[in-house]
């Protein structure tokens, strides 16, 4: 079997601690370890100041609003300056908008009451009463270990239920891991989450934390969020605070485009025109910045937009071009990767057309829900009058046909339309979800129950799927999938097994390998029957490596956050035969020994029908 999963996370030390007392947290790491509390210095004591001076007492009943100190400006002190030190006017000429705020101190500075600012404690959206994890499932873990597994996670999740689950994770409000600065921790989640394509999220991460607290790593992937929501001028707040600075030609463009939508249109657009004279190869991109910075009040202008000699895409040209409903060249919109697909599929500015293109691989890497999914089809469905005929529009119309088809042989074969001939387009079985569950099971329909049953788990309707127990062929694929989502957890026999593993045609026999995989995490196979079929098949779930270590001593440690983590990172990959059945079991097992159960099954079932 090719193992082609590379597993990011093998430089984790296998010396790291995990915390095993989770609900009373202590850090058993030895003492050498940890940092003394610091003891500084007593402060001298402050000098007596005289006492003030008693004001006089108003009127009795009178109300007196006491005027506010006006204390004089401080001197400016200019012992230490040069005539050389003073810029000329040339360079004053030269100099953009924001180096001109900054030399004369005009940089907007941070002026939110202190009563009115954030804690950085309890960074996140989503709070333990909303489905979030508790929030300090991470705070006495090692912040090593959670920095490593999230800085080596910059990458796709294969699993679209991995994928959800992680997502939830890093989205939740948590206290930073031991060692760990509150802004640090919510840098990496965000750049985690940019790297799964889930940008909106990172962007209402980002957004949780005042100006003023950001640091470095913080403008970065705040910066990749807004980009791949093509929401440019979002950054402005933290771009044009006083001590936020950045370098290169992207960040000079978001200045002056944050400098426009400020008032400052002509500056901004001159700070263009240099940018523009400076560079041969990114003229596009700064084009693009001043067709976006005109759009600003009275900075309108005429800008040409010619996209001749340009021979590639990158994530500025292809947000500000959605921003500004600029249609692509056709030789590079049809060469898109999936960055520009998943991030196309959740701009709104978009026309449901453009965003369908990326809707299916969103969908199948879990950023799209089955209920966005119909959504997104219904607005095109409702446009159907006035639309030209597009495979989106067929592809709606039957999808509307499936839950409106008088008989159910109408609706299944809707259904079936809208999965099309790629038995590999996982994004449309998420599309169908629904309206696969509005089926009543029969037999007239066993032979496309596996692909129906597996519809409904890419939604999570475990129990509708369950209906169809009675009618899947014992030994199929639809009774595989069952196998592994039925909430009751009964117990596979060897001879049904058995009868799967005859009749499985996949690749390497890679679904009997993940069915295998999949029970045995979930316990519903006995030890005897793993042993004999993992000869057979010729895996070896229990191979230790430094990441099955790590993820089995968090889920005995019963911290849920930080084995979904680990799992993540178990799970980067582009392909499904990048899965190994080793890592599956583990995963699973974990998952279910942390009380996260209904993702364990999902998972597995989700392994067998995409193997």
């Amino acid at each position: 079997m090719k193992r082609g999963l590379l597993l990011a996370g093998a430089s984790l030390a296998l010396t790291s601690t995990v915390v095993l007392a989770q609900r009373a947290p202590e850090s058993i790491l030895p003492p050498a370890t940890q940092s003394p509390a610091p003891n500084p210095e007593p402060a001298p004591a402050p000098a007596p100041s005289p006492a003030p001076a008693p004001a006089p007492s108003p009127t009795e009943g009178e109300v007196v609003q006491p005027l506010p100190s006006r204390s004089a400006p401080a001197p400016v002190d200019t012992s230490n300056v040069s005539p050389s030190d003073i810029p000329s006017a040339a360079e004053l000429e030269a100099m953009t908008t924001s180096e001109l705020d900054e030399l004369f101190g005009l940089k907007p500075r941070y002026d939110i009451p202190p009563g009115a600012q954030r804690s950085t404690e309890e960074i996140g959206v989503i709070g333990p009463g909303e489905g979030g994890f508790p929030t300090g499932s991470l705070a006495r873990q090692p912040g090593s270990i959670v920095q490593a597994a999230l800085a080596a996670s910059q990458g796709p999740v294969i699993s679209r239920w991995g994928h959800i689950l992680l997502r939830r994770a890093l989205a939740s409000r948590l206290n930073a891991p031991a060692g760990m600065s509150d802004v640090d921790f919510a840098a990496l989640r965000a750049t985690t989450l940019n790297s799964m394509g889930e940008h909106a999220a990172a962007r209402a991460l980002v957004q949780d934390i005042d100006a003023a607290n950001y640091n470095g790593a913080l403008v970065n992937a705040a910066l990749g969020a807004y980009l791949g929501t093509a929401d440019i001028v979002g950054a402005c707040p933290v771009v044009r605070l006083d001590g936020v600075s950045g370098e290169g030609l992207q960040w000079s463009m978001v200045e002056a485009i944050c400098a426009s939508f400020a008032g400052e249109a002509s500056g901004a657009q001159n700070d263009l025109r240099r940018l523009l004279n400076r560079t041969e190869t990114d003229r596009i991109d700064v084009l693009l910045a001043q067709r976006y910075a005109g759009s600003a009040g009275q900075g309108r202008r005429a800008v040409t937009i010619e996209w001749d000699g340009v021979e590639e895409m990158n994530p500025w040209r292809f947000a500000l071009a959605n921003a500004l409903s600029i249609d692509l060249p056709e030789e590079l919109s049809e060469d898109l990767g999936p960055y520009y697909l998943k991030s196309s599929a959740l701009i709104p500015a978009l026309p449901a057309v453009q965003r369908l293109r990326g809707a299916d691989e969103a969908a199948a890497a879990g950023i799209l829900s089955a209920e966005a999914m119909v959504d997104l089809y219904s607005q095109l469905y409702a446009m159907r009058a006035n639309e030209e005929q597009s495979a989106g529009l067929t592809t709606a119309i039957r999808l509307g046909d499936a839950y409106t088809e008088a008989s159910a042989a109408e609706r299944l074969a809707a259904i079936k339309d809208v999965w099309g001939g790629d038995d590999t387009d996982y994004g449309r079985l998420v599309l169908t979800a629904y309206a696969a569950a509005r089926l009543t099971p029969t037999a007239d329909f066993q032979s496309d129950s596996g692909r129906l049953i597996a519809s409904m788990l890419t939604a999570g309707l475990d129990r509708d799927a369950m209906r169809w127990a009675d009618v899947v062929d014992t030994g199929s694929v639809g009774w595989a999938l069952l196998a592994l989502a039925n909430p009751a957890g009964e117990e596979v026999s060897d001879g049904d097994f058995g009868s799967f593993e005859d009749d499985d045609g996949s690749s390497g026999k890679r679904k009997s390998r993940m069915l295998l995989a999949g029970l045995a995490g979930l316990g519903r196979f006995s030890s005897g029957n793993i042993a004999e079929y993992s000869e057979t098949l010729g895996v070896d779930l229990s191979a230790p490596t430094a990441w099955t270590r790590m993820i089995d001593r968090a889920a005995a440690a019963d911290n849920a956050a930080l084995v979904t983590i680990l799992a993540g990172l178990g799970m980067q990959g582009t392909r499904w035969d990048q899965m190994t059945a080793r890592h599956l079991y583990h995963i699973v097992a974990a998952l279910q020994q942390v009380g996260l159960e209904a993702e364990a099954r999902m998972i597995a079932a989700e392994a067998v029908a995409r193997a």
